[in-house]
């Protein structure tokens, strides 16, 4: 993957069916993530050649030292992390992604990805929260059908 210089296929997102249409540009890095996450079922991220910290999703500047990064910077991820924090939400409200409401309970949390130096943040599976504690590991539940958007991320599931 690195040092690649390859055509990207850049990827949009739309709104579906909400009533407010839009469309926006997902960018050169996101596009090569989700295409990646969607043919690969892995996550790709960015190594800083100034600091050595990687990050996922790949972008274009490392926040901790403002170096620009180009594609040769590219590399692969695991599929797993470790739970960083996380909260059970019981509020209700529209999921911006799908326009409908989305049902609660459901857990949110803060993932530091294998092999990275920041947090993702998704849903993981369960919501007894006496049963789901920082630094659990869990691994990426995919979707059978992936289509290029954060929703082809089902939820992370805890491996122990």
């Amino acid at each position: 993957m690195t040092g690649e210089s390859k055509e990207i296929e850049l990827l949009t997102n739309d709104s579906g069916t909400l009533s407010m249409p839009y469309e926006w540009s997902i960018g050169k890095y996101g596009s090569l993530f989700f295409k990646y996450l969607r043919e690969k079922r892995r996550f790709l991220g960015i190594r800083c050649p100034r600091c050595g910290k990687v990050m996922v999703p790949p972008r274009r500047i490392c926040g901790p030292c403002f170096q620009d990064l180009g594609e040769k910077d590219i590399v692969e991820l695991s599929d797993t992390g470790t739970i960083m924090a996380f909260s059970v939400v019981n509020y209700p409200f529209i999921d911006p992604a799908t326009g409908l409401k989305r049902p609660i309970p459901y857990t949110y949390g803060y993932i530091n990805i294998d092999g990275s130096d920041n947090i993702f943040s998704h849903v993981i599976n369960g919501t007894d929260e006496t049963k789901i504690k920082v630094g659990m590991k869990v691994r990426a539940v995919f979707r059978e059908k992936m289509e290029g958007n954060i929703q082809d991320i089902k939820y992370f599931e805890i491996i122990r």
